[in-house]
């Protein structure tokens, strides 16, 4: 069996540190909270499952915040958390089961994160993140934001998943003065760092700014393939606030210069000409969109979604208008083979219904 040290860094979260040790704790050999400036009860909280609690002075680096959580840790792994995250009871006993199981050759653990949810609780949005590393001393993190380790060794990939379970509400602008000070400083932009900036900007609605920053990301030609996608995606959506959908139309299909059509991207284009009414050219993309194969283990951010319940209920939708209710009843019940508890699944059923007894 295998030894794991829980690591994790915090700042004012007493709300939720206590459900998520709560949610790991028979799982972890130790714990270890770094706190990096809290005035709240977060450390009092921590307390209740731990002695081992660490200050650490903000220095506007996640990076080193992580580092200094994992240089604490004295077992054989090291676990990284979030205090809003949690493992379900049944994603804990396959934690337990992995670390019973697991051979100490491995060096790198990776495991889904679940960060968003439909109606009935079931993933919708997921990617797969090193989780559990060996403390070896080799596995550092990088990136002042946005930070992670370049998984190396014998990977394993768990069944076992952590789901982000956010309280907070709002979206703060500090992760991007972190990056305006890493320019600032002078301090050189990884890829990585160039695309996660881009991101920042799109998200406080700097567009103009957004769309130079991915595409020199992209123009670099140095990205990795699935922040080559996603920045084709974001990109079309600074062009649609800039209120110019061409270009947003010719973004989503720059991404297929990088690999096989996504559905997520399907499912943006099928919008695209939905909106414009033009059905028949969506209902094509739709149908590529439900065609397209998912691959949770590319390690791309996976909405869950777009592989069968959006492109059905929308195909629904676009041979109704088109005035085709046999196939939009028949995708509809589709969209409700996949979440059946889904609202518009539900109301195009009593649609269809007194569409049907009114004839």
């Amino acid at each position: 069996m295998i030894t794991i040290s829980l690591c994790m860094i915090v700042k004012n979260e007493e709300d939720v540190i206590g459900r998520c040790l709560e949610s790991v704790k028979p799982a972890v050999d130790e714990i270890i909270v770094v706190d990096t400036g809290s005035s709240d009860n977060t450390k009092e909280e921590a307390k209740k499952y731990t002695d081992k609690i660490y200050d650490f002075t903000w220095i506007d680096d996640f990076s080193a915040a992580r580092n200094y959580s994992f240089s604490k840790a004295s077992m054989e792994y090291c676990m990284w958390l979030d205090a809003d995250d949690i493992f379900t009871d049944e994603d804990l006993k396959r934690l337990i089961s992995l670390k019973n199981s697991m051979e100490n050759d491995v060096d790198v653990v990776m495991m889904k994160y679940n960060t968003a949810f439909d109606e009935s609780g079931n993933p919708v949005f997921s990617y797969y993140r090193e989780r559990i590393l060996k403390n070896n001393g080799m596995f550092l993190w990088r990136g002042r934001v946005h930070e992670a380790i370049a998984p190396s060794g014998k990977i394993f990939y768990s069944d076992a998943a952590v789901s982000h379970k956010k309280v907070k509400s709002g979206y703060g602008d500090r992760n991007l003065k972190i990056y305006e000070r890493q320019l600032k400083d002078g301090e050189e932009f990884s890829p990585r760092d160039m695309f996660y900036y881009a991101r920042e900007l799109f998200y406080h609605e700097q567009f103009k700014k957004a769309v130079d920053i991915f595409n020199c990301f992209l123009d670099i030609g140095m990205g990795w393939i699935e922040n080559n996608i996603e920045a084709c995606r974001f990109l079309a959506y600074c062009f649609y606030s800039l209120g110019e959908p061409d270009k947003a139309l010719e973004s989503l299909l720059r991404s297929f210069k990088y690999d096989l059509p996504r559905a997520e991207v399907c499912c943006d284009i099928g919008k695209h000409f939905f909106e414009r009414e033009f059905y028949k050219i969506a209902v094509f993309w739709y149908k590529e969109a439900l065609a397209a194969e998912r691959n949770d283990l590319s390690g791309a951010f996976v909405m869950s979604e777009c592989y069968g319940y959006i492109p059905a209920i929308q195909l629904c939708v676009c041979y109704d208008r088109i005035g085709d209710t046999e196939e939009a009843e028949k995708y509809n019940l589709i969209a409700g083979q996949y979440n059946p508890k889904s609202e518009a699944y539900l109301k195009n059923l009593e649609y269809f219904k007194n569409k049907s007894n009114h004839k």
